[in-house]
């Protein structure tokens, strides 16, 4: 399967990595708007251009309204998305990551913890248990959501950001 990657900007370059280090794609390409050359094949719009039933897409977007954007659109047309966890993080069997999100290098999603569709969950954020992060949420490297709380669609949770327990009540 190959791997399409919209956006070939910092985070662009890290969900490259992730795949390459995850080993689930045999070609990875980007479209991008504004970079050119070293693997980008277009512009963001021609995606349809290069997919068939054999290309996932992924919108690489730290932009998240543009992300889920994208996501619903891709997700609408039936174009694969994937889920990527990067093997070094931890994502407990009781936790759920749903389509489209990303969970980096050192990252902990706790047991009960729901991963709502185009999450991001940075490089050593962690999650503890029975917590929800609605759609297109972005935990920064380093942000720390404690123990049951619902973090609000579209919300960013900056590095070294720590949400107490029950600060978003479920």
């Amino acid at each position: 399967m190959k791997l399409l990657i919209i956006g070939a900007g910092g985070y662009g370059k890290t969900v490259e990595d992730v795949v390459k280090q995850i080993g689930c794609f045999e070609k990875i390409a980007f479209l991008d708007d504004t970079k050119s050359g070293g693997g980008i094949l277009g512009r963001c719009e021609e995606y349809a251009m290069f997919c068939d039933e054999d290309t996932a897409v992924y919108p690489a977007f730290g932009n998240n309204a543009l992300r889920m954007e994208w996501l619903e659109m891709l997700m609408d047309e039936g174009i694969a998305v994937p889920t990527l966890v990067h093997p070094s993080a931890y994502v407990s069997p009781a936790a759920t990551v749903c389509a489209g999100s990303v969970v980096l290098p050192k990252a902990v999603v706790n047991t009960g913890v729901t991963v709502g569709m185009g999450c991001i969950v940075n490089i050593g954020a962690l999650v503890d248990h029975d917590t929800i992060l609605e759609e297109g949420v972005h935990l920064a490297p380093g942000a720390i959501v404690k123990a049951e709380n619902r973090i609000p669609a579209g919300r960013k949770v900056d590095s070294g950001t720590v949400i107490e327990n029950r600060q978003y009540p479920l």
